[in-house]
């Protein structure tokens, strides 16, 4: 890994182990989170001269790589594009891969110091001199030390739970990646907004049963105006049975049970794909003192410099909204960025 910046001491960390007879790393930024906004932050900070390191538990943009193997995106590209990099494609809307490769690319083009695989465990001290502890696949610490730390998790890692018996089988997922393996097999797909109702679609087409269970009265209306009439026109012909009003109650080895309107309903099931959405690590949040509302969970900061409640550290991207996380994607998060090095050089030159 390369950086723009040699003095920066990038993945070839040594462990903790080799760290105790030296000085942590020390950088100016510290970015947690390799999204697009966490390395739209990166390149702010990088460009306005400061030392930076990225540092994520999964791999670059991890959460988009898990989003369906096909998927589309519903914006155009140039509401994707960070630090300036044209996004080019043959397409009106691009594909998950293509913005794979596109921010490679951008990580590439400035030589952006990321660390990947690494899961920030801890973070302590104050303004000017914060310690993060990581540790690795392999279970190997890390020390680092920041003068600031910016927090860009997201929210795609942690599924909101349906906490049933029978949800921790092998045969639950609370992600959707491609049809294939449930060709001719009984799915339950349970969730009302766009991620169930392109997954139902999805598997119906490749040959799946289908079986689609809402609590609420109808699909949600955030669904894309052109998907949710094809998903109507398919229960209501009958090629995808829908249960609303209905919840699940027990997830069985090759059954699922759920709570209708008018009665239980025993279902025999082969798969269930529990896609009921997802939320910001708020422990996480709250292990560095950071103060969360009551109603929803969210962090509290400043509206312009997105610094939180603790000095020095700031909130970038879909976690500003807590469970609103709706509010925030990758095209309005990605200038956070630009509004927290503003303000962190300014916090620095009245500093002296």
């Amino acid at each position: 890994m390369k950086s723009s910046d040699p003095a920066v001491l990038i993945p070839e960390t040594l462990p903790r182990a080799q760290l105790e007879s030296r000085p942590s790393p020390r950088v100016d930024v510290l970015v947690i989170g390799a999204g697009p906004t966490g390395l739209a932050c990166g390149i702010e900070a990088q460009k306005a001269g400061f030392k930076i390191l990225i540092v994520d538990k999964g791999c670059l943009v991890n959460s988009l790589f898990h989003y369906p193997t096909q998927m589309t995106f519903f914006t155009t590209p140039e509401l994707l594009e960070i630090g300036d990099i044209p996004f080019s494609t043959a397409h009106q809307k691009p594909t998950r891969e293509e913005a794979l490769e596109y921010y490679r690319k951008v990580a590439e083009h400035y030589r952006l110091p990321v660390i990947q695989y690494q899961w920030v465990k801890t973070v302590v001290g104050r303004d000017g001199d914060f310690q993060i502890t990581t540790t690795d696949r392999l279970g190997r610490v890390y020390d680092y030390r920041t003068r600031k730390l910016i927090v860009a998790t997201g929210y795609y890692d942690l599924p909101n739970l349906l906490n049933v018996p029978g949800e921790d089988l092998p045969k639950v997922f609370h992600y959707y990646r491609e049809p294939h393996p449930y060709f001719d097999l009984d799915v339950v797909v349970i969730g009302g907004k766009n991620s169930a109702a392109i997954s139902s679609l999805d598997l119906w087409r490749h040959g799946a049963r289908v079986t689609l269970i809402h609590r609420g009265s109808r699909m949600h209306n955030h669904v894309k105006y052109w998907i949710l009439p094809d998903l109507e026109n398919r229960i209501r012909n009958g090629e995808i049975t829908a249960y609303f009003n209905s919840t699940v109650e027990q997830i069985g080895p090759d059954y699922v049970v759920v709570r209708t309107p008018g009665d239980r309903v025993r279902l025999k099931n082969d798969f269930v794909f529990a896609l009921t959405g997802y939320h910001p690590d708020y422990d996480f949040l709250g292990s560095m003192g950071i103060e969360l509302s009551a109603h929803d969970c969210r962090p509290m900061c400043d509206p312009l410099s997105l610094e939180s409640n603790v000095p020095g550290i700031y909130l970038a991207g879909v976690i500003v909204a807590g469970s609103h996380t709706n509010e925030i994607f990758i095209e309005n998060g990605r200038f956070h960025g630009q509004q927290i090095v503003r303000h962190i050089k300014q916090k620095l030159e009245a500093s002296g």
